[in-house]
């Protein structure tokens, strides 16, 4: 994947690991998952390369998230598949189906290929971003949460879903290629490391409720996928529209007790002022011509930085 080059790119994965230290590599039933960003590739560009976009205004999140959209210029969904929350036009959008991503340039998408534990955008250059379904499928998903708040301007708004309770784990979560579900106190602890305070939440999803109806649904895109998609798109996905109902928010967290999924409504923290300086700075140092750093106090900065400088130019 190409990335944008960001000068004095941010990093909070020291910090994060002491306070939240991540899983092992495995999914929630201990098989090693190795091969999940390519198992998940391969199941959703079949599932993308069947389907068609649906438009963002038919989902139960777009009277939130519309009014959000309104206020913000700089937009950014990851993984949105052919099902983007956010209004296309204007939007920029990082998945790794290109697929989906054509469909989605068709609408006015602005789309790149990549995935959310290397955001090829610079630092702070959001102010709005959502993630619906998206870190549970990540090996390394602390380092998928760094990427969010990184790109993440001060004050942006992170709207984004996940499954929870590690004990619901089924047969068709890791169909589906989930690597995890979340203990909502583990949720709520990776939010404040990664600098996001939760504002709200609502109960969240469309997966129905029925063993036997995802059984049916693992057998079918086990066994038979083409039909199996065909008969999702054409009937479970618009009768799963039609019968969603409004979100109903909390302040807050809401009561967990037998929750599948939750959405989240976050907003990422002010970074305090000296680190924002130091990050201009060193911003400043990169893109200037030949100069001596001098640091705060008037001492001389280190001689590699200015030798950085030099070689990002094609300068001896």
């Amino acid at each position: 994947m190409s990335r944008i080059a960001s000068p004095a790119r941010e990093s909070c994965r020291d910090e994060a690991a002491d306070v939240v230290p991540a899983p092992p590599v495995e999914t929630a039933q201990g098989r090693a998952c190795s091969d999940i960003a390519a198992r998940n590739q391969g199941f959703y560009d079949a599932l993308w390369s069947a389907s068609s976009v649906t438009l963002p205004q038919r989902f139960n999140t777009w009277p939130l998230l519309s009014a959000l959209a309104a206020a913000a210029p700089a937009r950014l969904e990851i993984g949105p598949g052919l099902r983007p929350r956010l209004p296309i036009a204007g939007t920029s959008f990082v998945d790794i189906s290109q697929p989906a991503l054509s469909r989605l340039k068709a609408h006015g998408g602005l789309t790149m290929l990549g995935d959310v534990t290397a955001l090829p955008f610079p630092d702070r250059s959001f102010d709005l971003l959502c993630a619906f379904d998206i870190v549970e499928h990540i090996e390394d998903d602390r380092q998928a949460f760094c990427e969010l708040s990184r790109v993440a301007k001060d004050d942006a708004i992170v709207v984004l879903s996940v499954p929870l309770h590690p004990a619901c784990w089924s047969a068709f979560d890791r169909l589906v290629g989930h690597v995890r579900r979340y203990e909502p106190d583990e949720l709520l602890a990776i939010l404040r490391t990664h600098s996001f305070s939760l504002e709200r939440s609502a109960v969240f999803g469309m997966q129905p409720k029925s063993g036997w109806l995802l059984d049916f649904a693992v057998w079918g895109l086990t066994h038979k996928p083409v039909q199996a998609m065909r008969w999702y798109n054409g009937l479970f996905l618009p009768l799963g529209l039609l019968l969603q109902r409004p979100l109903a928010w909390s302040a807050g967290l809401t009561d967990m007790a037998n929750v599948d999924e939750i959405l989240l409504v976050c907003r990422r923290d002010r970074r305090p002022a000296e680190q924002s300086t130091t990050v201009e700075r060193m911003q400043k140092v990169l893109e200037a011509p030949d100069m001596i750093v001098e640091l705060n106090d008037g001492r001389v900065g280190d001689s590699h930085i200015s030798s950085r400088s030099k070689l990002m130019r094609g300068k001896p």
